[in-house]
């Protein structure tokens, strides 16, 4: 048989296989029922979901060692594995003023800078093998040392923890490549925009010089040694200043022992020197627009706002609750800025409190240079709107239930949990706080939004900063008292 021959008969078998299957097909779609292939697809409006359910905290225990750490415990089962947090009393806001910059090296060092038993690349090999981690960093208010591992290396693993916060050494290399990449970033700081009107807008707000806005710079890292960040860990390192938090797959009183045979022989050094006080806040509110000249811009980066409060003030869930009146797809910024008048393909703002200090309202967007002015008026024309006009029924809704039915992602894994537990106990807020908060946005009324709004919102005394084409702004009708063109 011819090579031609045998193809065409193959062909020819392919052909009715191909019809074989179209016949197979179209038999089945006439054979579907009818009912289905008249359904329609429905609105998502008119789609009737079930109610969330209620959220249970799962249980953990609570204990202290003789020396003073606070320790969580949360069994998790479902893998293998042992993670957690340790927080220690600490933050850059204790930074001394020709060294800012010392909390945040320092943190850094805990974990990468070895320890008097263990070099730095001993430890990152023993990490690496045994497919663990250990993360350490210190921010304005807290000091943090995470750690994650397999459940068989769970002993070694807190053994390590331990010994970092016991014995931490500053090996020299380490130290200078801590010190590098600290540099590295400042001199790239300016190259985002919106970072750059971030960073300077709450300078304007708390002060270029106030421990909540500092920055670090060139000169302020030089002025930090070794010995400097052992002063530091000398300082805020003290078992009776920990809080530990460890979730996964272990027997909670088995695991209450390890940790009392790890971290229960840690004592305080015997002249530990009390915490600095928490630095005091003096704001300027006079309101002012300042703008940092970026002459090759083609938009305007904006940040405008005022001093906010912390978590305590008795209206912060109503003032959630305004946040969700103003933002996301369906609140008044998006739908009135961006969508209604074309200023804004980004635009949100929110009061956003601290926990122990008080936070900021800010309002943010970005905009064309020629609608700078637009932009600031019409961002504030919506918050005098809340001040002025009470909420509809619908909106109301809208920003309740989109807070109350985000409240599961704050519940996605045991570590997640743990490490608010922690956290509202590291601060001094009660365990159920946010249990509070649910209950309270759920009890908001259209009443309480338009009265937050009036006792917490001042639009008159904003402070603005702008990263921009300065020629060009300089001729709009910015709203300010002061006009500072950097």
């Amino acid at each position: 048989m011819s090579r031609t021959c045998y193809q065409c008969r193959r062909w020819q078998r392919q052909g009715w296989g191909f019809a074989c299957l179209v016949v197979l097909v179209v038999g089945l779609m006439l054979l579907w029922p009818r009912s289905a292939s008249a359904m329609t697809a429905k609105h998502y409006t008119d789609l009737v979901l079930p109610p969330l359910p209620e959220i249970q905290l799962p249980a953990t225990e609570r204990f202290r060692l003789g020396n003073g750490i606070v320790v969580y415990l949360l069994e998790d089962h479902e893998w293998p594995l042992v993670q957690g947090s340790l927080l220690f009393q600490a933050g850059n806001r204790w930074d001394p003023p020709m060294q800012v910059g010392l909390a945040e090296v320092s943190g850094d060092l805990l974990r990468t800078g070895g320890t008097r038993r263990h070099r730095a690349a001993e430890i990152d090999q023993w990490l690496e093998d045994h497919a663990a981690s250990i993360e350490a960093g210190v921010g304005k208010s807290m000091g943090r040392l995470s750690f994650n591992g397999l459940r068989e290396h769970h002993e070694s693993l807190l053994a390590l923890v331990a010994e970092m916060l016991q014995a931490p050494a500053v090996e020299p290399a380490r130290f200078q490549l801590a010190i590098r990449r600290r540099q590295g970033v400042i001199e790239r700081r300016n190259d985002q925009p919106n970072a750059q009107a971030e960073r300077e807008f709450y300078k304007l707000i708390y002060g270029a010089e106030s421990p909540y806005a500092r920055t670090q710079e060139l000169n302020t890292l030089a002025a930090i040694q070794p010995q400097d960040v052992q002063q530091f860990y000398q300082t805020y390192l003290a078992p009776s200043r920990c809080i530990l938090g460890i979730a996964g797959d272990f027997d909670a009183a088995q695991m209450k022992q390890t940790v009392e045979r790890i971290f229960g022989k840690w004592q305080d050094p015997p002249q530990l020197p009390p915490l600095p006080p928490l630095p005091t806040i003096s704001v300027d509110r006079t309101p002012a627009t300042v703008v940092i000249d970026r002459p090759h811009l083609s938009q305007s980066y904006i940040y405008t706002g005022q001093l906010g409060g912390t978590l305590r003030d008795p209206d912060v869930f109503h003032l959630y609750v305004l946040n969700g009146v103003l933002n996301g797809f369906g609140g008044r910024l998006f739908n009135e800025l961006r969508s209604r008048q074309g200023l804004a393909y980004s635009v949100y703002a929110a009061w956003n409190p601290e926990f122990d200090y008080e936070g900021v309202f800010y309002g943010v967007g970005q905009t064309q240079t020629a609608a700078t002015a637009t932009f600031l008026a019409a961002l504030r024309q919506e918050i005098e709107r809340l001040q002025h006009e009470p909420i509809a029924a619908a909106e109301l809704a809208y920003a309740k239930e989109s807070i109350l039915n985000s409240f599961v992602f704050n519940f996605r894994d045991s570590v997640q949990i743990l490490n608010r537990l922690i956290r509202y106990e590291y601060y001094g807020f009660p365990k159920d706080f946010i249990f509070r908060y649910q209950q309270a946005v759920k009890a908001a009324t259209a009443k309480d939004v338009q009265r937050v709004a009036q006792q917490h919102l001042a639009p008159d005394t904003w402070r603005t900063l702008i990263v921009g084409n300065g020629r060009k702004l300089e001729a709009q009708a910015l709203p300010h008292s002061e006009f500072r063109l950097f």
